[in-house]
């Protein structure tokens, strides 16, 4: 038998022809082993990005990626961890709530999270407001962890898919992060190598998104969900609307406020119809209910009893962190100046241009441009209204908390720029735009 070439491999990824398991695993750890040289794994990503993948090629891609390094396993929760990943969005804390929520039905959550970066936050950076609370567990703390209240998030370990972090940085820096294989091979190949068996997708569509167009993202949660079926693990993804912030809060303690107040049950409309969905999901996923509609009538449940907040005071110990937050959210911490965002007018919600108020919070130090910058974690924004609303001249539309009266006074005027007003009623956002499962 002829032996594998990297030239051929492009050649054959150019010309849209099909790709072994042995060539792309030749590929794979070739590349992460430092014996493919940057510009032929460029190469190869560009030509994927123009030619695309073979479905059974992306899994094989996926699994080949999970294999470059540490496979976590958990037998002591048995083979049957629920894990949830939300491809990003503005206000998107839907972790903090639904975690909590699913652990409440019974179900044991051991999750790894990461720090935002850009326009979208990052559960870490929220769950450091919390004083005291740690995520950088061992092994026998997570588990502890999780055996004590049900659920934990920590951080993810060095070791996990080095292949991804590698290519990862060369797609970034050749124009070629935008593929639809190569997004859905490294979102999976993180959540199987650590130890996932049954995976929910929350994939964003719209201007606060990394995957704006519907019909792409679309795509993309087909794809993660056809690759969970042909490497066994069971998947389903909701492809949710990302056109205006998720709850109010953009911000990290901001956030977790809110998280609290929707854990009581008094949050947000559409992020605790979210959390219903998702977690509704899960627990069909786990077997506690055969339906999401079973699974919708059990979250209920728990949140009347009130067993959510009680399992967030749980976890929030079990990881070193002081749980009287519930109670006094101003030990969480608070910006040093505070100001109003107004309505220059009369009329209608029409759109708010979700990304720009992602990078606005940024701006205000909420989130970081590169992985070492340092956050502020009281900074960031409160959006007071959602499309299709009608709203009166003067009205307050944004609270903007941040560490300067300057910083503060240049992202008001650009917060009142980023929410449309018109003149004419607008049909408020759907917020589960498809389901996707196999």
């Amino acid at each position: 038998m002829n032996a594998v070439r990297v030239y051929d491999i492009i050649t054959k990824t150019r010309d849209g022809l099909g790709l072994s398991r042995e060539e792309i695993r030749f590929l794979i750890d070739g590349y992460t082993e430092g014996r493919i040289p940057d510009y032929q794994m460029a190469a190869w990503c560009m030509a994927v990005y123009f030619k695309g993948l073979s479905a059974e090629a992306t899994a094989e891609l996926t699994m080949a990626m999970v294999d470059s390094g540490e496979l976590l396993t958990w037998p002591e929760f048995g083979d049957e961890l629920v894990d949830k990943h939300s491809t990003g969005g503005v206000g998107d804390k839907t972790t903090l709530v639904l975690l909590p929520w699913v652990a409440a039905a019974g179900v044991k959550i051991a999750k790894m999270s990461g720090r935002g970066l850009g326009h979208t936050g990052g559960t870490l950076d929220k769950l450091s407001s919390i004083p005291g609370f740690r995520f950088d567990l061992t092994r026998t703390e997570f588990i502890r962890a999780v055996e004590e209240a049900g659920l934990a998030v920590v951080g993810q370990t060095g070791n996990l898919v080095p292949a991804d972090k590698k290519l990862y940085a060369l797609r970034d820096v050749t124009a070629t992060v935008d593929s639809i294989p190569l997004i859905a091979s490294s979102i999976m190949s993180k959540k199987i190598a650590a130890g996932a068996s049954r995976i929910v997708l929350d994939v964003k569509a719209g201007s606060g998104a990394f995957m704006e167009e519907l019909s792409r993202a679309k795509l993309l949660a087909e794809t993660m969900v056809d690759i969970g079926a042909k490497t066994g693990r069971r998947t389903t993804a909701l492809v949710t609307n990302m056109d205006q912030p998720l709850g109010y809060a953009v911000g990290n303690a901001l956030e977790v406020r809110e998280a609290i107040a929707t854990l009581q049950g008094a949050g947000p409309e559409d992020l605790t119809e979210l959390c219903l969905a998702l977690g509704a999901e899960m627990l069909v996923q786990a077997e506690k209910a055969n339906t999401p509609e079973e699974g919708r009538h059990l979250l209920v449940e728990v949140m009347e009893k009130g067993l959510p907040i009680e399992k967030f005071r749980a976890m929030i110990a079990a990881q070193g962190g002081d749980p009287t937050i519930i109670e006094e959210p101003g030990l969480l911490p608070q910006a040093p100046v505070c100001s109003d965002a107004v309505a220059p007018k009369s009329g209608y919600v029409t759109r708010i241009h979700t990304k720009k108020i992602g990078l606005i919070a940024m701006e205000l130090g909420a989130g970081r441009q590169r992985i070492e910058d340092d956050i502020h974690l009281s900074a960031g924004l409160e959006i007071m209204v959602k499309v299709g609303d009608k709203i009166e001249a003067g009205q307050v539309i944004a609270k903007v908390y941040g560490p300067t009266p300057e910083v503060v006074e240049t992202a008001v005027g650009k917060v009142e720029a980023s929410i449309e007003i018109g003149d004419l009623p607008t049909k408020p956002l759907s917020l589960i735009l498809a389901r996707v499962s196999r």
